[in-house]
This record gives C-alpha cells, structure tokens and sequence, in this order.
C-alpha cells in the first residue's frame, strides 16, 4: 500500500472512530465495544487493504502515553494506603492466572510443552490498562476499589510481560530456571522505578528553566516514550519506568506548570489520549480479518479451536474470581486474628472486582509478537483474541449494570482526612490573608476594598451559611448557573459586536479568552 494511501486510511479510520464514538454514547454503549465491533465491520468492506498490525511498533506507540495518562492523575496518597492489594492483583492475580491457564491448556493440549502453555497464561493473564481506563470512565466505584483497579492496570502489564519473555524463552532454548527468573524479575522492576525517577526528576528540573510554554507542553509529551525506550534499552521495565515517570510528573505538575500550561496541556493530552484509545480498539477489531486469514479461516477455528478456546476463555474468568474471593478471605482472617490494618473488600465489591478484568491491546500485541516456531502459535492467537471480544464486549457492558446489582459500599476509612467543603474553605481563608497583606498601602490607607470585600465574602460564604449540606450544594449549583448564564450573555454580545463592525478580531480573542477562563472555572466549582 502506497505511503499516501496509508495516510488516507489513517484519517478515515479516525473519522469512523468519531462516528462510533458517538453512536456508543447515544445508545448508552461502552465506546471500546462499539469500537471493537466497528473495526471488526471494516475488516471485511471489500476493496478494504488488510491491516498488519507491527507488535513491537503497537507496545512502543499506544502503551507509554495510556500508562502515562493514567499514573499522571493517580492519587499518590491511596495508591501508597492501598499498595498491597494493588500489588495482589497486579503481581498474584497474574501470577495465579498464568499457572491456572497452563494448567488447563495443557490439560486440553498434551503434547504442548509446559513453557508453551505458561506463555499462553502470560499473554492472557493481565487485564488491560487501556479497557479498564475506557469502561472506569463510565462506571462510579467506591475509591478503595477505583484505586485498586487502577494501580492494578498500571503496574500488572510489567508482571504479564516478563513472564512472556522467560516463557518463551524456554521454549527455544529448552531451558528454564525458577530462581534466575524471579532475580531478573526484581531486577527489571526496581531498574524500572530508577530510570523512570531519572527521567521524572530531569523533566521537573528542565521545566523550571524552560519559559516558552510550547517547549513545555512538548516535553511533557515527550516524556512517556522517553522513559519507556529508556527502560527496554536499559533491559529493564520500560512499563514501570513509565508509571514510574508519570507519578513524578503528575506530582510535581503543580508546582512546575502555570494555569495557562495546565489547561492547554490537559486539553491537548485529552484530545491525543482520545484518539489513541480510540485507534487501540478499532486495530483491535480490523486486525480480526488477518488472524482469520493467519489460522485458515472462520471453519477452521470453528471446526478446530472453539472447544479449547471457550475452556480456556472460562479459565480466565473464573482464576480471577478466584483469586479475588480466596485473597480477601484471607485477609478476613487476619482481621479476625488480630491484624487491624486488614480490611477485606466483602463478597459484594469482590465480585465487581471479578468482573472487571477487561484484556485488550497488551494481550492482541504480545500474542502477535510470538515467534513463528513456537507450538500451538494459532490456538494462541485466536484464544487471545477471543478472551479480548468476551471480556470486552461481555464483561465491559455489563460492568455498570453489576456494580449496580452489588451495590458496594464507600469503606469510611479509605477517604480523605478533609472533605471538598473544608478544602475550599482553607484555601479561601489563605487567599483572605493574601488579600489583607496587600490591599493596604505602606500608610496604612485601604487602596483595594472591593478586592477586600470580595474575598472576605468567599471566606466567610461556608460559615454563614444557615441550612444542611444538601441546600449549600443546591445553592452553590444556583450560584454558578446564574455564572454560566452571565458569560453566555456576555459571549453573545461579543459576537454581536463583532459581527457588526464594531470591535476588531484581536479585541474578541482577548474577551473572549475572559471569559472562558471564567467558564472553566465555574463549572469546575460547580462541579
């Protein structure tokens, strides 16, 4: 296919993504299985040229930034309170998942070498970052459980891969040892977390000397793919130096970054974010065509491979559930036994737990990357791309309808020491002070009392408040309405202005700008 072509069929398969996107969000559908489903549609459009996905290109283009997003706003406080957990399910789980899927394949397939089968459970073991980002963007859990899904998506690829490669490296070299291989493991982890502070700590020092705001938001974009080809050079966790890079980053970001990089930075990464989710679930779906092709057509996985799939399908499923249920009751025993700082999730949050474990483009990568010689390599592929479609399509569009049939509950614990209320009312208090400081000249003479009056009114709006919780939000929600209302009004007669002559281009840009800022920051308050 010509270079041009390739081009054009890039932007018409975002141009579609757009499409589906919206179609999702009229039907109430998760975008990832809409997404998925349209690809697959593409695949077979006649005249359509077939879509080579290159795994080592994919890893290297769609991981990075996805990871980087998610542990830019991950909160530092509960991933540190909830660390244990996260680290059960994104090191045990797919530890567990692994052996179970080995087990049951080798069950299934006799003649297939046990380190053939460990590659299969390290394929299908970790569940995605990507899904588990595009569905936990519709759904509402409770923190604890949000926290441990997410510090779980971040860090359960690093575990996934690494078995991967000793996996398959067994396989070709016939060899295999436990010990070198749980070295190399913490090896990779902690050389991960060095290069990905190197680079974290680098990026905060260059931009406190950088002053163009471009040049910053360039490279901040550019640190994600920084870390990650720094750690797989450095033959390390290129996944843990991303994640790693990215705490860095999202922690400094407020110290670093003015307002005006804040928000033309998060709507740049929003917007490129979007479209690389987006990209990852449509090349899903129209790569279904050459793996069809690849294992000798929709018959033959039928007529070969539906009975061993769906077991295996099964196993997924199930060792996650298992894991899930038999941790916690472990940890209710602790508690029982004295160990305070226990605290089980309950069968009801398990069992949401369970159901999301969404695989997606780490899984279709590392399946297409298996060498040509390893045994069974199209019963891997189809079972890969198999447990994607169910847990995709199945898991993910029920998720929301599970989490409101259990029903979990927010544990009082795992929420933050100060609420939004007494936050704003702190920082209204310090910006008080900061007013009072100034609005008086060195004699003594108030210059600024409107200023004076304004803030004093914000810091004392909370306390003279007379009514419950429910009528302050009612009023607060009334207040920026009446806002929003006012801006609107005062955009329109912008535009009226302009449209008649009577104010320049320049002149509207620069009121215009005003007044978004002011939309931005009243719906955030409302919000």
């Amino acid at each position: 296919m010509h270079a041009a072509a390739g081009f054009e069929l890039i932007i018409a398969m975002f141009i579609v993504v757009v499409g589906l996107h919206y179609l999702a969000q009229r039907l109430s559908l998760p975008p990832a299985a809409a997404l998925i489903v349209g690809g697959g549609a593409l695949a077979f459009v006649p005249g359509l040229p077939g879509i080579a996905i290159d795994p080592e290109l994919v890893l290297v283009l769609f991981l990075p930034p996805l990871l980087m997003d998610g542990a830019w706003f991950t909160a530092i406080a509960p991933f540190r309170r909830h660390m244990l957990g996260i680290l059960s399910l994104a090191i045990g789980a797919v530890f567990f998942t692994t052996a179970v899927v080995a087990v049951v394949t080798k069950l299934i397939v006799p003649g297939l070498p046990w380190a053939a089968c460990v590659a299969l459970g390290a394929i299908l073991s970790p569940p995605d970052a990507v899904s588990a980002r595009a569905v936990l963007q519709r759904v509402k859990l409770p923190r604890r459980l949000s926290t441990l899904l997410e510090g779980e998506s971040l860090l359960n690829d690093a575990a996934g891969l690494v078995l991967f490669r000793f996996a398959v490296a067994a396989v070709l070299t016939g060899t295999f040892s436990l010990g070198a291989a749980t070295g190399s493991f913490f090896l990779l982890v902690i050389g991960g977390v060095a290069v990905g502070a190197a680079i974290g700590g680098l990026w905060v020092l260059l931009l406190r000397r950088l002053g163009d705001e471009t040049l910053m938001i360039a490279l901040t974009l550019l640190v994600c793919w920084s870390a990650y080809i720094a750690g797989e050079w450095l033959h390390v966790s290129g996944v843990i130096a991303v994640v790693t890079a990215g705490l860095t980053c999202g922690w400094y970001q407020h110290v670093v970054f003015n307002a005006s990089v804040r928000i033309r930075a998060l709507a740049f990464w929003q917007v490129m974010v979007f479209l690389l989710e987006a990209a990852v679930f449509t090349l899903i779906g129209l790569s279904l065509r050459g793996l069809l092709e690849r294992v000798g057509g929709v018959e033959t996985v039928f007529a070969t491979m539906a009975g061993p799939v769906a077991l295996i399908v099964v196993a997924v499923v199930i060792a996650r559930f298992v894991w899930i249920f038999g941790v916690d009751a472990l940890v209710g025993v602790a508690r029982r036994l004295g160990w305070e700082n226990a605290r089980p999730l309950g069968p009801r949050a398990s069992l949401v737990m369970g159901w999301a474990g969404m695989r997606g483009v780490v899984t279709l990568a590392v399946a297409l990357s298996l060498p040509e010689t390893m045994p069974a390599r199209d019963l891997m592929l189809v079972t890969a791309f198999t447990v994607i479609l169910a847990t995709v399509l199945v898991q993910g569009t029920s998720l929301g309808w599970m989490i409101r049939m259990a029903s979990p509950v927010e544990d009082a614990r795992s929420l933050p020491p100060l609420d939004l209320h007494a936050a704003e009312h702190a920082m209204f208090q310090a910006q008080l002070v900061a007013v009072q400081r100034e609005a008086y000249d060195a004699a003594g003479e108030l210059i600024h009392p409107q200023l004076l009056r304004r803030y004093q009114a914000r810091a004392t709006a909370g306390e003279n408040f007379e009514g419950t919780p429910e009528e302050r939000t009612v009023a607060i929600e009334s207040h920026f309405n009446t806002i929003l209302a006012a801006v609107e009004a005062g955009r329109e007669e912008l535009v009226r202005l302009h449209r008649a002559g009577r104010i320049d281009d320049e002149t509207l840009h620069d009121l215009e700008h005003d007044l978004d800022l002011e939309e931005l920051g009243a719906i955030a308050a409302k919000g």
